[in-house]
């Protein structure tokens, strides 16, 4: 399978320019699915991260309300008001089951990756107002928080302070508390942590957030839209959402398990006061007041769209019934993984299994499953493989689990050596 290590021109004589003619659309149909052919085959579950399939009945749904909106753009909500209505009923469809009161607001972003930058940008500038003479603001969290609050501080001028993990893998409060200082402006949890699917002990986090005045932040983007419907289904999840005081924020990607268009999630605030700093705004301009609650300023209409219907079309009793079969397809990799001689990364209960030892050579046991066909996700700490679940998955665990155990059998006998390459 090739990949793709740049992006830009090479020799002068090697560019694809534009045509002089415009191509018809049935050839360009061809070349689309020619290009196509040596991408990893993710309706048949060979793709263990990106994809967040409910069945092909929610993938259509999601498509045509896209397509319906496809040139609307969510930077216009005064020119569509349809658009506005899609995303005021998401937000409150979503605030409803992470127990948002009537205080509480939110808008869509278009990824887990803007969703974090805003609560970021909403912290750092609260804490500003609140305390103008502190030091550089600093972000505190576990080492299994996701990158992309690294990314959000590199570019807003933030340090990242990362704590140890518990024997369990989750978040350790009192390494974080720890490590609070006068210039930590938030607290990350995360429900769960995207490297060994644990849910971080937000309580407690939560209380110690509460306790030194500081924000804390629930990055929910993976469980935000499954965890609820896991602890309706009669699973034993300790609060994490806005019933627990000292939350503050709460990213929650629409799709992933939302199941909805990609570009679309959203950002969730307790109060007013804290949904103030998500926002921008600027009339220093002939234009006169330009505003958005988002980092982008055009925003796809078709994927705010598809969200508001995929959510009506799936419903409560929808979203339930797929959780099961993901919590059911997660049961069946880690009963077949651990009959082979591998240890779950602590106690998953949401759709992310990791699991591993280092008894095995992982990388040479993930070189051979990609041999096998499988594209293969990696965990350098302990070295182990990496699942985050959906619908497709569910018929290819045998076939999985007998390419694993063979993969297994021919491997190097040699225990893992050296950090393995854990691309997301």
């Amino acid at each position: 399978m090739k990949t793709v290590s740049s992006i830009g021109a090479g020799k002068k004589d090697e560019l694809n320019t534009l045509p002089l003619k415009g191509i018809p659309w049935l050839e360009l149909q061809d070349q689309l699915r020619e290009a196509g052919k040596d991408d990893v085959d993710w309706r048949n579950g060979r793709v263990p991260m990106f994809i967040h399939y409910a069945g092909d009945d929610v993938l259509e749904v999601a498509k045509q309300a896209y397509l319906m909106y496809f040139s609307e753009n969510g930077l216009g909500l005064r020119a569509f008001r349809s658009l506005a209505k899609f995303e005021s009923e998401v937000v409150e469809m979503g605030l409803g089951l992470l127990h948002g009161n009537a205080l509480a607001r939110g808008a869509m972003t278009t990824g887990g990756t803007e969703s974090i930058f805003l609560a970021v940008k909403a912290a750092r500038d609260l804490a500003k107002k609140r305390d103008s003479g502190r030091g550089k603001p600093q972000i505190l969290m576990a080492c299994s928080a996701h990158p992309a609050f690294d990314k959000a501080a590199h570019f807003m001028g933030l340090d990242t302070v990362r704590t140890p993990l518990q024997a369990d893998f989750r978040a350790d409060p009192a390494a974080i508390e720890a490590a609070i200082t006068p210039d930590t402006v938030m607290i990350v949890g995360s429900v769960p942590a995207y490297p060994h699917g644990v849910i971080d002990p937000i309580s407690e986090m939560a209380a110690l957030a509460q306790k030194h005045g500081i924000w804390m932040h629930v990055d929910a983007c993976v469980g935000g839209y499954f965890a609820p419907f896991v602890k309706q289904l009669g699973e034993n999840i300790p609060d994490w959402d806005f019933l627990v005081p000292g939350v503050t924020s709460i990213s929650a990607d629409l799709h992933k398990y939302g199941y909805t268009a990609k570009g679309a999630s959203t950002l969730f605030f307790r109060d007013a006061e804290s949904f103030a700093g998500m926002g921008w705004s600027f009339d220093n301009w002939p234009r006169g007041q330009y505003t958005t609650n988002t980092l982008v300023g055009t925003r796809p209409g078709g994927a705010i769209a598809a969200a508001w219907a995929v959510m009506k079309y799936l419903g409560q009793s929808g979203y339930q019934r797929v959780t099961q079969r993901v919590i059911d397809t997660r049961c069946a990799l880690q009963t077949g993984t651990t009959a082979l001689g591998l240890t779950t990364f602590g106690d998953p209960k949401l759709s992310i299994l990791a699991y591993g030892s280092y008894e095995h050579n992982i990388a040479d046991i993930g070189v051979r499953m990609t041999a096998h066909g499988w594209l293969v996700g990696h965990v350098t700490t302990p070295p182990g493989l990496h699942h985050m679940l959906n619908l497709t998955h569910e018929p290819a665990i045998p076939r999985y689990l007998n390419d694993l155990s063979d993969s297994m059998s021919q491997a190097s006998s040699s225990k893992q050596v050296g950090k393995l390459s854990a691309q997301y």
